[in-house]
C-alpha cells in the first residue's frame, strides 16, 4: 500500500504550455565557430551523498542514508538575459540555448564534488546568467524517487518517497563560492541544477523557527516506512547553487 503525505500552499498552478512559451522565446541561429562549450550538473550536495547525518539530521531528529535518488530532468535551456532575471516569475526574456532531453539520473551517484554531468553542448560565447528546467516523470512514471533507510533512538526504517509530480523551474544566476556560466572562445563552462533536500527533510541544526523548518515535512510523516506519494507542491527544491527559482506546477 501507498502512503499519501501532500503540502499544500496557497500558489497556483501554470498551463503546461506557458513553460513551453519559455524555451522557445529566442534560441541561437548557430553557433559561433570560436565558441566554447557549456557543461549542466545536476547536484543534490552532500545531503545526497552522505546523507543526514549528525549535527545536520532532519528537523524531527532522523538521520538519513540514501541508496539511490532518481530524478529527471527535461525542458532545460540555459540563457544569457540582460538585464539580468531574478526569478521573480515565469518569463525569460533573452538568448537561449537548449539542453536535449530528459535525463534521468541518481544523486547519489555522483563525483567528489557531489554533481552529476547531465550533458555538455556548444556554446557561444558569453555569460549563462539564467536557467530553466523541470522535473518530469521519467519511464518508470516518477519524477523523484528517494528510496533508502533512517535511524533514530534505536529504530532503522526503510522507506521510499515518490513523486509523479511536474515541476517547472525559472531560475536566476547561479549563487556559490565562484560565479559560473562565462564561456570564453575555445573555452567550457559549467552551469548546475542544485536540488536542496533540507527543503524536504529539514535540518536539526538549524533553530525550528527557521523559514525553511517551518516550511519542511521532515521525516516524521514517513516514519513508518514502506512507500509514500509525495507532492512537491510549496517544497520549492530546485536551486541553481544558492540561486533561487521560481517554481511552478505543469
Amino acid at each position: 500500500m501507498t502512503n499519501r503525505v501532500f503540502l499544500h500552499t496557497k500558489e497556483k498552478t501554470m498551463p503546461m504550455t506557458r513553460f513551453f512559451a519559455l524555451a522557445t522565446a529566442a534560441t541561437f541561429a548557430g553557433f559561433s565557430a570560436h565558441g566554447g562549450s557549456l557543461t549542466l550538473f545536476v547536484s543534490g550536495e552532500d545531503l545526497a551523498t552522505e546523507g543526514f547525518n549528525a549535527p545536520k539530521l532532519s528537523k524531527d531528529g532522523w538521520a538519513l542514508e540514501f541508496n539511490r535518488i532518481t530524478a529527471t530532468f527535461d525542458q532545460i535551456t540555459a540563457w544569457q538575459t540582460d538585464p539580468p532575471f531574478m526569478a521573480e516569475g515565469p518569463e525569460i526574456t533573452g538568448v537561449a540555448l537548449p539542453f536535449d532531453g530528459p535525463f534521468t539520473v541518481d544523486l547519489v551517484d555522483a563525483d567528489d564534488e557531489d554533481r552529476v554531468a547531465l550533458a555538455a553542448v556548444e556554446a557561444a560565447p558569453g555569460h549563462f546568467n539564467a536557467l530553466s528546467w523541470a522535473l518530469v516523470p521519467g519511464d518508470d512514471g516518477f519524477s523523484l524517487v528517494f528510496d533508502g533507510i533512517a535511524h533514530k533512538d534505536g529504530q532503522e526504517v526503510s522507506f521510499t518517497l515518490r513523486s509523479t509530480e511536474s515541476v517547472a523551474h525559472a531560475c536566476g544566476e547561479y549563487l556559490g563560492d565562484a560565479r559560473k556560466g562565462f564561456v570564453t572562445e575555445n573555452a567550457a563552462a559549467d552551469l548546475e541544477i542544485t536540488l536542496h533536500l533540507d527543503h524536504l527533510f529539514g535540518r536539526a541544526d538549524k533553530a525550528e523557527d527557521d523559514e525553511m523548518n517551518l516550511e519542511a515535512i521532515g521525516f516524521e510523516p514517513f516514519a513508518g516506512g514502506g512507500a509514500f506519494e509525495l507532492s512537491l507542491e510549496g517544497l520549492h527544491l530546485g536551486h541553481v547553487g544558492e540561486g533561487h527559482c521560481h517554481d511552478f506546477a505543469l
